[in-house]
């Protein structure tokens, strides 16, 4: 580790004034982050692994493929595009499995809810009834409860299903429904299709790459119609639907004179119990005995993201940030469940007063301290955690907390929150957004998601979203993305005057809104498909989704989920683009991925390292959307009638320009 951080190779990779500040600490030297261990290691990447030649699904390996090369295919004989489609499936396989485990830890919470098992309610009725109609569960004159009871075990159901369709893809546009029954990528269980991807990427089985590819997707869809969906959906129903608030972001929100609890990862059943146990009377004595002013709860990753949504709850850090939210010295307690939780962080704290606290039976680590969660007992583990964790602040040391750097922020965009903002409590409508596309006001939607990197400048993100929205195309960002454009400011109403071209501004502007919307957590992409669904349903945008001008980029992906993800929007019809992906060793799949998939589904995958070179093959792929739709063009203003006004409480008045913003 070197005292010399500005020196350093890694150090124009650090994230953001906060982090930089931290690192220039005597006390922040003392400890070892990943940017050391990244300017330690002295070797680049493995050509063979980052461009998915390398095969060790067997042991007559591990082999490293050339395409082209007779004599350097595996020794079974598997060529380097059998060899990259199957690991490309095993990445979408495991994001899937990860996205499914953390779906069926809801629905079960869910259940226990329903049942009156656990400290929570069920909050959203409305939603409830909603996604009761979409299961065909009966209403009238039912116990909310007993309405839950039934929903969350059909949910439940979905997992272990090994024939039929999966419910939810019943919500995607039927132009969208018949493209997957074309291709016969509908998935049929969650757990079934992760099954098989392995099964059929397991040596001597699938060789045939876009064979491969079709599983893949069918894959990637229980994920995105499935896992994500049924939990960002009866999450909502337990513990509200988000709506706009305002909150702060970054690591000056944690609080010299109060006892820091920071809550990592992704399950929000651990982080709503920790919120209600730092209410308890029991809880607040202890914290005024050991004299702090209060207990501040700060959230870091997707779960800060769910808490900072629902409850408004700052959120000290994203993924990126973990080792330095702890390298603050101020942190008494970081509790985490699954998912994203870097192993180095018992080391950061090893000699110091911070507990590590994992609490799923799933992950443990070394150097950790082991508090089950039980969901039966919400109450009881949150406490046990939270006394645990308070008892630690008298043998807090030095500590350095970067107080100027805490951001303004405005968060808690959901698909029913966007539909209300747009159209009003009574004409809850996505017309107007439809409208200004069409119009021109908005170019496109594009989705910014997935993770941040340690190998990657801090601005990617900021630099993608900049280009974007001088360009007129409204953003919706999920997980640590999201967290990455809050620190930059984007995701306030002021930012649209700052940042957008005049179209987007005026209609930021009118509407009150951010340029960039905060969408949720990684899991909280399904929220994107029901706004794309919903976007085609009202009309003027095409059929299907793979009509819309629309994107999605995830350009520093880190976690496995981050290629479920992308794959899932492909195969919904929504062009994708990354940084990188491993799959530039076989030429004829990755010319497949790129040009191949868009006559299947209407969209493909893309990949640029320059950031503003990825925005402008976002904003090329939106302004082919827009092309097919015969909307590339200026629309001529149009004066009302009295009958056309008429028909504007009604429906649509088929003009294009009308809505949000038009004058």
């Amino acid at each position: 580790m070197s005292d010399e951080r500005n020196g350093c190779s890694s150090c124009n990779t650090i994230t953001g004034a906060s982090t930089k500040d931290l690192l220039n600490q005597d006390l922040a030297k003392q400890v070892r982050t990943a940017y050391d261990r990244i300017d330690s290691r002295g070797m680049s990447s493995c050509l063979f692994g980052s461009s998915g030649t390398c095969c060790k699904v067997c042991n007559m390996g591990p082999c490293q493929i050339i395409d082209g090369v007779d004599s350097m295919v595996g020794v079974c004989g598997a060529t380097a595009d059998t060899v990259t489609a199957r690991n490309f499936a095993r990445i979408i396989a495991a994001g899937t499995a990860a996205h499914a485990d953390h779906a069926r830890e809801m629905v079960r919470g869910f259940i226990a809810t329903a049942k009156g098992e656990t400290p929570h309610e069920i909050k959203d009725v409305q939603k409830l009834h909603v996604m009761a109609e979409v299961f065909g569960i009966v209403t009238e004159g039912r116990d909310k409860n007993e309405i839950a009871l039934e929903l969350g075990n059909k949910a439940l159901a979905e997992f272990g299903q090994q024939d039929g369709l999966l419910t939810m893809i019943k919500r995607a546009p039927k132009k969208q429904q018949a493209i997957w029954e074309k291709l016969g990528v509908e998935p049929r269980g969650i757990d079934r299709e992760v099954v098989e991807t392995m099964h059929r990427t397991h040596m001597g089985v699938d060789q045939e790459y876009r064979n491969i590819m079709l599983q893949s997707s069918r894959c990637a869809l229980a994920d995105g119609w499935g896992a994500s969906m049924l939990s960002t959906e009866l999450t909502d129903i337990m513990f509200g639907t988000p709506v706009p608030r305002r909150a702060i972001v970054d690591l000056g929100v944690l609080k010299g004179d109060h006892v820091n609890v920071t809550v990592h990862g992704h399950e929000p059943l651990l982080a709503e119990a920790l919120c209600l146990a730092a209410e308890d009377a029991e809880i607040l004595a202890l914290v005024k005995k050991v004299g702090a002013k209060g207990l501040n709860l700060a959230g870091v990753c997707c779960t800060g993201n769910e808490i900072l949504m629902r409850r408004g709850i700052p959120v000290a850090g994203s993924f990126i940030q973990q080792e330095m939210v702890l390298a603050t010295g101020a942190v008494e307690a970081m509790v985490v469940d699954v998912q994203c939780v870097m192993p180095s962080v018992a080391q950061i704290v090893k000699g110091k007063h911070t507990d590590i606290i994992t609490t799923n039976y799933r992950a443990k680590m070394p150097d950790a301290i082991h508090i089950q969660f039980e969901e039966h007992d919400a109450m009881g583990s949150a406490k046990k955690i939270l006394i645990k964790a308070i008892n630690n602040f008298k043998k807090r040391g030095d500590y350095y907390i970067p107080v100027d750097q805490k951001i303004d922020v405005v968060v808690g965009f959901s698909h029913e929150t966007i539909n209300y903002m747009l159209g009003g409590r009574f004409r809850q409508s996505y017309r107007p957004l439809n409208d200004n596309i069409i119009n021109g006001r908005i170019k496109g939607v594009a989705a910014m998601v997935g993770c941040e990197h340690y190998k990657y400048a801090d601005d990617v993100h900021f630099k993608i979203a900049v280009e974007l929205l001088k360009n007129n195309v409204l953003i919706l960002a999920t997980g640590c993305a999201a967290q990455a454009l809050g620190r930059r400011g984007l995701m306030r109403p002021e930012a649209a005057a700052e940042y957008c071209g005049a179209g987007l501004a005026e209609v930021c502007e009118t509407v009150g809104m951010p340029p960039v919307l905060h969408v949720g957590s990684c899991v909280d992409n399904s929220r994107l498909l029901i706004a794309l669904s919903e976007m085609v349903k009202e009309g003027g945008l095409g059929e299907s989704i793979g009509d819309l001008p629309a994107c999605g980029t995830a350009p520093l992906w880190m976690s496995e989920k981050a290629v479920a993800i992308g794959q899932y929007f492909v195969a919904s019809g929504a062009n994708v683009v990354f940084q990188n992906l491993p799959v530039t060793g076989a030429k004829a799949f990755n010319k497949y991925l790129l040009e191949g998939m868009k006559e299947e589904y209407g969209a493909c995958w893309d990949y640029e390292e320059d950031p503003v070179k990825l925005a402008h093959k976002m904003i090329k792929a939106i302004d082919e959307k827009r092309e097919a739709l015969g909307i590339n063009k200026k629309q001529d203003r149009v004066l009302f009638d009295m009958g056309m006004r008429r028909d504007l409480t009604t429906g649509h008045a088929g003009i294009p320009g009308v809505g949000c913003g038009q004058k």
